[in-house]
């Protein structure tokens, strides 16, 4: 799930790319939240709350979210993998992997999270990161078939 389209072209496409790559081994798809439009009294913590309650509307109960967030854990490819494997193989529900918009999370998406990764110490724009994940969501797929687009 992510906050606001990718209005980068290219991004959009391979995005894109890699979203229909991952529905070969399981059931995928991104869901956008629509962007807060700022106006005149713009607030980055009320536009946190207001993308908060749209991300957490799309969010029920037995349902797993996990954060991208620079504070989360870290995990080579392979162990992003295995995590995926464990969570996938007990999850009766929805996964849901959450970017959010250029401000971070509201203290509620927080509290209601299930764990928070980061995919590096160093921050990226928003937009990228939905790249960054959906490549590596893919690189999961393959390196758990066994398959040879992941090197060591």
């Amino acid at each position: 799930m992510v906050v606001g389209k990718t209005s980068t072209e290219a991004l959009a496409g391979e995005i894109e790319k890699y979203a229909r790559r991952i529905t070969h081994y399981l059931p995928f798809e991104i869901k956008v939240i629509p962007d807060i439009k700022k106006g005149k009294a713009f607030d980055p913590v009320k536009q946190k709350i207001a993308e908060g309650e749209l991300l957490l509307k799309e969010i029920e109960r037995p349902d797993t979210v996990i954060l991208l967030d620079e504070r989360g854990r870290e995990m080579t490819s392979r162990e992003f993998a295995a995590f995926v494997d464990k969570k996938v193989s007990v999850q009766a529900r929805n996964i849901f992997f959450v970017v959010g918009g250029p401000y971070g999370f509201s203290e509620d998406v927080y509290r209601r999270a299930d764990g928070m990764m980061s995919l590096s110490k160093m921050t990226f724009p928003h937009e990228m990161v939905r790249l960054f994940f959906v490549e590596q969501l893919y690189r999961a797929m393959t390196i758990l078939r066994g398959e040879p687009y992941h090197h060591d």
